[in-house]
């Protein structure tokens, strides 16, 4: 028998908030299954199980905050008895998936993982009637949310209002759309999750005394975004607190240098146009990925970036876990992790960031994907930002910036010409590497941008 304990989902991680159990006693779970949601001063994370076995007891009620490490469920192998702890059960009922027979249950849980079942109660889909997709018939997520999409009318939206749509939560059913034909554009989502907001919340004040004069309402908060941290004082979230206390951090114990280069894309923006030009719209690479393989390929070339700095020593990484840093409303700010990208192929590293992004955005992040980070990447390119100096995330030893794509003139073979360049940046740990390590590295990763076509 083996005990569920509160995860550590970061290095400034010291205790969570069980916000959603998905399993009940008698659930059976394999290793990985998502079976809770835990509340960070950051985001919200899907937290897998570590073992596969029987749901014995649960021993935190949603809503309980505890430290990293404290015991949450009993997990029972399925060769034992379940034990009867009614004594243990959470003093307030637990929101899982709790199935109308003993018979379902164990038919689900044959195809199906606690998520999956959870995810298709919250959409009333009888997943006897879903095919599944996964290894072994196996029903996954995707199968759900695509039973669901048949079930309800296809609503006329612009792609980027349902991105937005998914990423603020708003039924675009709901929502009236004022482009041709009734199509619903972003700003129509936009003004739909403001006025969902102003009904849940209301107007909101400051005062600091009783002549106090009120103050412009703040920026509404929506409820159903699980990303959205919450407010701690006055201007204050807890997600910027804990992002304070992390960057203070690493301002005081980290030593950091700074190395930057002007990398010439001409050749990798040449290729990467060719290869779009017979790739469906939404197939197409953009420079991001050619910028994120290239880094993952240079970590993997220069170890002594890649790892972590623990009880006064460099300890390199098995592999390359990158993470990348993701803006989140409300201005939170994380940074999940891409697993192995110096070995995905550039269509496969594409799928893996837009879903890692549109996840993390909505709040739907794994335990597994915050976890350990070996280098981190921070692209404000979209922002029109030309150079990022960041600032290292402990107890990582090296940030990689990225700027945005511009066109500069460049000396070529004794000629002046222009091309699409950008300015990357690397701020690095002089504790773990010095200054000539870090210029091997951008030197590498101008050097595999040069070849994009072996990346």
């Amino acid at each position: 028998m083996t005990e569920f304990t509160m995860p550590s989902l970061g290095a400034d991680m010291d205790e969570g908030t069980l916000a959603e159990w998905l399993i009940s006693p008698g659930d059976s779970v394999e290793k990985g299954d998502v079976i809770a949601v835990v509340e960070t001063a950051k985001s919200t994370i899907e937290v897998e199980c570590f073992d596969s076995g029987t749901v014995g007891a649960l021993l935190v009620a949603p809503g309980t905050t505890v430290p990293v490490g404290t015991p949450m469920a009993v997990i029972a192998p399925a060769t034992e008895p379940t034990p009867h702890a009614v004594a243990q059960q959470p003093t307030e009922p637990s929101r899982g998936f709790h199935p109308a027979s003993a018979h379902a249950a164990a038919q689900d849980d044959a195809v199906s993982t606690p998520l999956v079942r959870h995810l298709a109660q919250e959409k009333d889909i009888d997943l006897s009637t879903v095919h599944g997709s996964g290894r072994g018939g196996r029903i996954t997520r995707a199968d759900v949310e695509k039973a669901a999409s048949h079930q309800r009318r296809r609503v006329p939206a612009s792609p980027l209002a349902r991105s937005l749509a998914r990423s603020l939560d708003v039924d675009l059913a709901t929502v009236a759309g004022t482009g041709r034909n009734g199509t619903v554009r972003a700003d129509d989502v936009r003004a739909a999750a403001d006025d969902h907001a102003a009904r849940v919340h209301g107007p909101h004040t400051l005062a600091t005394g009783p002549s106090a004069e009120p103050t412009p309402a703040a920026p509404p908060v929506l409820p159903s975004v699980k990303s959205q941290p919450h407010t701690t004082t006055a201007g204050v979230t807890s997600a910027r607190a804990a992002i304070a206390a992390l960057m203070t951090r690493a301002n005081r114990e980290i030593p950091h240098y700074y190395l930057s280069t002007t990398v010439d894309l001409a050749t990798a923006m040449t290729w990467m146009l060719d290869r779009n030009a017979n790739r469906p719209v939404g197939e197409r690479l953009v420079p991001a990925a050619l910028l994120l393989k290239s880094v993952a390929l240079a970590a993997r070339q220069v170890p002594e970036l890649n790892g972590y700095w623990k009880d006064g020593a460099f300890v390199p990484a098995g592999g390359v876990r990158l993470g990348i840093a993701v803006s989140v409303r409300g201005g939170g700010l994380a940074a999940p992790a891409l697993a192995n990208p110096d070995t995905l192929l550039l269509p496969e590293l594409m799928a893996a960031l837009r879903d890692l992004v549109s996840r993390t955005r909505g709040g739907r992040l794994r335990a597994s994907e915050i976890a350990d980070p070996t280098l981190t990447v921070t692209n404000l390119g979209d922002q029109g930002v030309e150079t990022v100096f960041g600032v290292i995330y402990p107890p990582q030893v090296a940030l990689v910036g990225l700027g945005c794509v511009v066109e500069r003139p460049v000396a070529v073979r004794g000629m002046l010409a222009v091309h699409p360049t950008v300015t990357a940046t690397l701020s690095a740990d002089h504790r773990a590497s010095d200054g000539a390590t870090g210029a091997r590295f951008l030197t590498a990763l101008d050097r595999l941008l040069q070849r994009p076509e072996e990346l």
